[in-house]
């Protein structure tokens, strides 16, 4: 796991100093700690030099290009990893972030075909994937996570792309005679080209869901769309081109028994936790106590048969929030060392303006600084985590899928009226729309709401992109969710688990998200995923039936706890209040953009507002945390 960073003029400035590189790789240092690497280039004189990463040095005034890497070693630890990485020519230049873990099943072939390797690396198999199949059959043949940028110089080509899911970032900073990209945002501070300017036409999206999908608020900063590549030619400009698209599955008509379904889905998600476990350094599990991580853990340790596996946990005095009780049953059913570390209301309000800082956006879930204290002293023990991410999006394991398939329920139907229930005619003109109850289903506050915060909020703005992106989805409703769910709700929950793992030099894997797992998802019988549509308890209902299997019935099939934060009581303690109400509160009422007298009202009744409105003070809080620390 490693960190990007570099830049490339498309007027006819040059490059002069890597002075700005050096500081915008020195801003990511936390990504790739191990090895840095400086590499300027030409498309136009088809030239590259590499430059010294230790200190500012001149360049060549020959260079519109420059490319910077971080290194987190993982595999082959030795120098002969170092990125950037070039082809024996040198005229191809690549810097690869993430792991590919099908990567080793091509090396005879590559060999067969005249290629040498001078190292037991993934990036070099990548590099010579390229030099023999182009970039399209390069990518389509990678089983993993990556950010990859790549200059072909004898093509005159820049490539930039990222894995399938969107489980490793790349961003794209576009202005006036030149381009930036890297893996941080933070990355294009050092730029004097970059300006932090607040993007408000994407604020009612973000007041809504918590995020803008891949788009961020910084103004010119978009993240690469995942299972998409873009080509930079100094003739053409950029080109986008997508390599993989969920809408390729579609549920088969196959129906195999449910014994039999459950069989290649157990071995299946084995094989995928058996090629993550490739590492040349410790390695360990996340483990929650829930379905997702526990079944991870519960493969893991059935592969290694050794003493060397560890879990990691994030545990609260608070028994209503903790799954330690299922923590330990894994882990003694498992005989695994256990690292138990509890999350508390000091640690969280000291730790919310440095996670804001590594996520480089409003906080999107109260659980992220959770997630920022696991890795933290996960380091101490291991330098790779596998993690449960992904599980709920591609087998249906949230409880909206059962709403959603079920709209007009009645359960479903009175609790939606419920949460609107100041506005019932919008809530109901709203939800005859079976694209507004898809979108609106992962949002985080009512229209209602968020109109009240900002008073020219804008629905139809706020749903615009999502709407487009489900009405893109084809197959059942569950499907359609499925699908949905993968390109909009997934890639943010990824970016959290990255920023917050990379902020402590951490490398988190996501067995769950392998390609020939999501694959055979789309192969299971709809019925074998939610065989009772108004049953919660029943979602995702193959994995919980392989969880049983492993840990029993009652560990299974209990209600869905997810990772929840006791959010009420940590801003009721008297430091986050004072820092509410001396830092935050203040800022929120001189910016102007919200109405600050209604988050006021909430700040000075955190005890007795509601459960939404809590969630609505949480978006406002860690929105302005964001834009006061980036200063935008």
């Amino acid at each position: 796991m490693c960190g990007i960073a570099g830049y490339y003029y498309t007027s006819e400035k040059k490059i002069g100093t890597t002075h700005h590189l050096i500081e915008a790789l020195e801003s990511q240092r936390h990504r790739g700690p191990d090895d840095t690497g400086i590499r300027a280039f030409s498309l136009t004189s088809m030239a590259s030099k590499e430059y010294p990463a230790s200190t500012p040095e001149t360049v060549q005034d020959v260079f519109e290009g420059i490319l910077g890497f971080n290194r987190l070693s993982i595999l082959d630890l030795s120098q002969n990893g170092h990125q950037p990485m070039c082809s024996p020519d040198g005229q191809v230049i690549l810097a690869f972030n993430g792991e590919i873990y099908n990567a080793f099943e091509y090396k005879d072939e590559l060999q067969a075909a005249g290629y040498q390797f001078r190292s037991n690396t993934d990036t070099e198999v990548i590099l010579y994937l390229y030099l023999l199949y182009g970039f399209e059959g390069m990518i389509k043949r990678l089983n993993g996570m990556f950010a990859i940028v790549l200059a072909d110089l004898r093509k005159q080509q820049l490539f930039l792309a990222r894995d399938r899911f969107g489980i490793k970032p790349l961003y794209l900073f576009e202005t006036t005679g030149m381009f930036a990209f890297a893996s941080e945002i933070k990355s294009f501070l050092p730029l004097p080209e970059f300006k932090a300017i607040l993007n408000t036409e994407l604020l009612d999206e973000y007041l809504l869901f918590r995020n803008a999908i891949h788009r961020t608020l910084f103004k010119n900063v978009s993240c690469l769309t995942p299972g998409t590549y873009q080509i930079y030619t100094p003739s053409s400009g950029f080109t986008s081109h997508t390599f993989f698209d969920i809408e390729e599955y579609q549920r088969t008509a196959l129906q195999p028994t449910l014994a039999v379904s459950l069989k290649e889905t157990g071995q299946l998600v084995k094989e995928s936790v058996n090629r993550q476990l490739l590492s040349d350094v410790k390695l360990g599990c996340q483990l929650s106590g829930g379905v997702d991580s526990s079944l991870v853990t519960y493969f893991a340790q059935a592969i290694k048969q050794d003493n060397l596996l560890e879990t990691v946990s994030v545990i609260f005095d608070d028994a209503a929030f903790s799954e330690e009780f299922y923590i330990d049953q894994v882990a003694k059913k498992l005989g695994l060392l256990s690292h138990k570390f509890k999350l508390e209301p000091t640690y969280y309000l000291n730790s919310f303006e440095k996670a804001t800082w590594h996520f480089e956006s409003p906080l999107n879930h109260p659980n992220t600084i959770g997630i920022y204290l696991l890795s933290q002293q996960a380091k101490k023990y291991v330098t790779v985590l596998l993690s449960g991410e992904g599980a709920d999006e591609v087998f249906g394991g949230y409880d909206r899928f059962s709403h959603l398939v079920n709209p007009y329920y009645w359960k479903t139907f009175i609790s939606g009226l419920k949460r609107s229930r100041n506005h019932p005619f919008q809530f109901i003109n709203r939800y005859f729309s079976a694209a507004n109850r898809a979108v609106l289903a992962a949002a985080f506050m009512t229209p209602e709401q968020a109109k009240l915060l900002k008073r020219d909020f804008q629905l139809d703005r706020a749903l615009y992109e999502r709407k487009k992106l489900y009405e893109s989805t084809s197959g059942s409703t569950f499907d359609r969710q499925v699908k949905y769910e993968i390109k909009s709700y997934l890639p943010d929950l990824l970016l959290r688990q990255d920023k917050m793992s990379m902020a402590h030099s951490i490398e988190n894997r996501v067995p769950f998200l392998d390609n020939e797992l999501v694959a055979h998802a789309f192969s299971i019988p709809e019925k074998y995923l939610m065989p009772d549509g108004n049953s919660i308890k029943n979602l995702k209902y193959s994995l919980k039936k392989l969880a049983e299997t492993a840990f029993g019935e009652s560990f299974a099939f209990r209600d869905k706890q997810g990772f929840g934060i006791p959010l009420r009581a940590f801003f009721h303690s008297k430091p986050f209040q004072s820092y509410i109400k001396d830092e935050i509160l203040p800022a929120i009422i001189d910016r102007g953009l919200f109405n600050g007298s209604e988050v006021e009202k909430w700040c000075n009744n955190v005890n007795t507002i509601s459960v939404a409105d809590i969630e609505s003070l949480w978006i406002m809080i860690s929105f302005e945390a964001w834009a006061k620390k980036f200063k935008v």
